[in-house]
């Protein structure tokens, strides 16, 4: 709840603000704020709630929406506790703006249209209290807020019968206090939670880049060869290709460019028949897979090497969420875009993954540990949680 523009700073923490009202009625976990029988029309030829046009954000895919004050007679309304319009109007006069955000990604127009008829109903409810509503309909860029003088409340916080725990991350990613309903309307104390998935200082910091040391990365002397990549998408094959392979001159061969095996075979045929070495930068998960480079590597009487990238499924998921959607704005302008790769891929390649052997036809097996490359500000940008459609 960010302060109110052109309102002396009255700043104040959660724990100062008294709960005007309690119910000791049970209600469920989530916000019923939208349960609301009937027909909408009324309520928006009543309400003073406002959609502003255009929508925020880079793409245009935060809706926008305000209210001012208007006295009249709400219609009935439902909410999680009967306190919760005393609350937010004794926080608006002890100086904070009220800011409603959602995530409102709905598969068509039509959800969006009936979804937005629903919010005249809360400005309903609460006459006496200016709010702001940012509802994200699409993946965009950011909306600035004042950490220092906000707090956050949501319901999603990973306790025991919690839908998500999303609400908690998005505070955590942000900086801002976080206080669930239950704490910070009810005044009770907080209950215990679980954070599910990749933890970003679960890797283990010590373990050399590439294994085993004691022989090179690239052959000495040089010689013609085939390097064959193996690992998950999205834990930094390409990037290991064009620091280390490139500059000696290794022909990257990729189906995600050639779109098929077989030319994918063919190509790297091409470049071992003009004298070059070439790497197979696909996440060849099996041995199946793997058996047509080996036989090429055979036919052309060149040896053939693997390099597996260790990495979790957790690890390589949180790796592409965060090439999609989370990339520094400065890096995201310069960096070729990056389509968010299903998750179905990463499944399928735990589900059929087989270990490279030396006995598949292999002259050696390196392991390439995975590590964070970059700045400050990505670091600290892959460091948050991050997660869609619950995963």
């Amino acid at each position: 709840m960010p302060p109110r523009p052109n309102s002396a700073p009255k700043k104040r923490s959660a724990e100062h603000l008294e709960d005007s009202a309690q119910s000791s009625r049970k209600s469920p976990k989530l916000f019923p704020i939208f349960n609301k029988p009937g027909s909408n029309s009324a309520v928006e030829e009543q309400s003073a709630f406002r959609w502003i046009t255009p929508p925020l954000g880079p793409k245009h895919t935060c809706l926008h929406g305000s209210i001012f004050p208007k006295k009249g007679a709400p219609p009935q309304f439902q909410w999680w506790r009967p306190g919760v319009p005393a609350k937010l109007k004794e926080v608006h006069d002890a100086g904070y703006s009220v800011l409603i955000i959602t995530n409102q990604a709905l598969p068509s127009t039509s959800q969006i249209t009936e979804w937005k008829k629903k919010i005249p109903l809360i400005a309903a409810q609460l006459p006496e209290v200016p709010f702001r509503l940012l509802a994200a309909i699409g993946k965009d860029g950011l909306i600035q807020i004042d950490k220092d003088a906000s707090f956050f409340v949501g319901d999603a916080a990973g306790r025991v019968g919690d839908h998500a725990a999303t609400d908690r991350k998005w505070a955590l990613n942000v900086g801002l206090p976080f206080l669930t309903p239950e704490e910070y309307f009810l005044k009770l104390p907080a209950a215990p939670y679980t954070l599910t998935g990749f933890v970003a200082t679960s890797l283990p910091t010590n373990l050399p880049r590439v294994t085993p040391t004691s022989t090179p990365l690239l052959p000495e002397p040089p010689h013609t060869e085939i390097v064959l990549f193996v690992g998950y998408p999205s834990l930094g094959k390409s990037s290991f290709y064009r620091n280390h392979f490139a500059p000696a001159g290794y022909v990257h061969v990729n189906q995600d460019t050639l779109r098929t095996r077989d030319k994918c075979v063919k190509v790297a045929e091409q470049a071992v028949g003009e004298g070059k070495s070439c790497v197979v930068d696909n996440t060849n998960r099996n041995a199946d897979t793997r058996k047509h480079y080996i036989a090429l590597a055979q036919k052309l009487g060149v040896p053939i090497r693997c390099i597996l990238f260790e990495g979790s499924i957790d690890l390589a998921w949180h790796n592409n969420l965060y090439r999609a959607f989370n990339l520094p704005p400065a890096l995201a302008a310069v960096e070729p875009k990056r389509e968010l790769i299903p998750y179905s891929a990463f499944t399928s390649f735990r589900l059929n993954f087989e270990e490279p052997k030396i006995e598949e036809g292999f002259s050696e097996v390196k392991r390439v540990n995975w590590v964070f490359e970059g700045g400050e500000e990505e670091r600290r940008r892959w460091s948050m949680w991050l997660q869609i459609n619950g995963k």
